[in-house]
């Protein structure tokens, strides 16, 4: 049979393409990873894995009882735990580089209109996780160990592992870090059309009620942490419904702008 009766491979010419793509995600993966070993290396010299556990741990140390240290139920955990502390420590260090490496593989197959609002979406969720994490840092922790402490017998010493103290930070980061993404969602909700503004303001009571369930979930069983968590989370979905309100307004693709605009007779 001639070469003109065999049939056309829709897959043909696709390969090198693919290639390539898996090629770019492997060096930008290698870029992330050397960056986060790198921030890893120079908080391990400097100031050190140990030092950054005491800092980590300084809230509840504050108000342990006179005389209370932290201890240590594994032989290893010395010695491991404070290296996990340094490993976290690099990677959010090392966040802006991980999500720009993010940024550059993803923003070349996007509209000039969806860049406009995926950049500042990348930007605003990452402020808004470590805002959550120094909001849990500087001001629950303290309140939440103090209260805590305040309802301890006096016949029990307080001498908390250091391992599970480690446990307990890295949940209640994570829970004030993603519920502080609230805004980020009401406005990617509202984007992607799968609901109006309006109806995210006829939910707004609800949400009230499902920002206290979420806390008493994930939070300590007690009225600080779980006051700090909800009461935030209700101010920052109206901040979303507001930041809604405006992408709406400025990212909208070019069909739909010309389609708005009115007619010139």
């Amino acid at each position: 049979m001639s070469d003109s009766n065999k049939p056309d491979d829709e897959l043909a010419g696709t390969e090198q393409p693919f290639v390539s793509h898996l090629i770019e995600l492997r060096d930008r993966l290698i870029r992330a990873v050397i960056a986060i070993a790198v921030c890893f290396g120079v908080l391990a010299l400097y100031p050190g894995p140990s030092a950054l556990y005491d800092m980590l741990a300084a809230p509840l140390v504050a108000h342990l009882p006179q005389g209370s240290t932290m201890i240590a139920t594994n032989v290893i955990s010395p010695f491991l735990v404070p290296l996990k502390i340094t490993l976290l420590a690099g990677f959010f260090l090392a966040l802006p580089v991980v999500l720009y490496q993010v940024w550059s593989f993803v923003a070349p197959g996007l509209y000039s209109h969806e860049k406009k609002l995926v950049l500042p979406l990348v930007i605003s969720s990452t402020l808004l996780f470590f805002i959550g994490v120094a909001f849990c840092y500087f001001f629950v922790f303290g309140q939440v160990f103090k209260f805590i402490q305040g309802f301890a017998p006096k016949s029990v010493v307080a001498a908390p592992d250091i391992e599970a103290y480690l446990g307990f930070v890295i949940n209640m980061f994570i829970a004030f870090g993603a519920a502080f993404e609230v805004p980020v969602v009401v406005v990617v909700l509202a984007r992607m059309g799968l609901v109006t503004v309006e109806k995210l303001r006829e939910f707004r009571g609800y949400f009230i009620v499902l920002a206290f369930v979420i806390a008493a979930i994930v939070t300590p069983p007690d009225v600080v942490s779980q006051l700090a968590l909800a009461i935030p989370m209700c101010l920052l979905y109206e901040v979303g419904l507001w930041a809604a309100g405006l992408f709406m307004r400025y990212s909208k693709a070019p069909d739909a702008e010309d389609a708005s605009a009115p007619k010139q007779s």
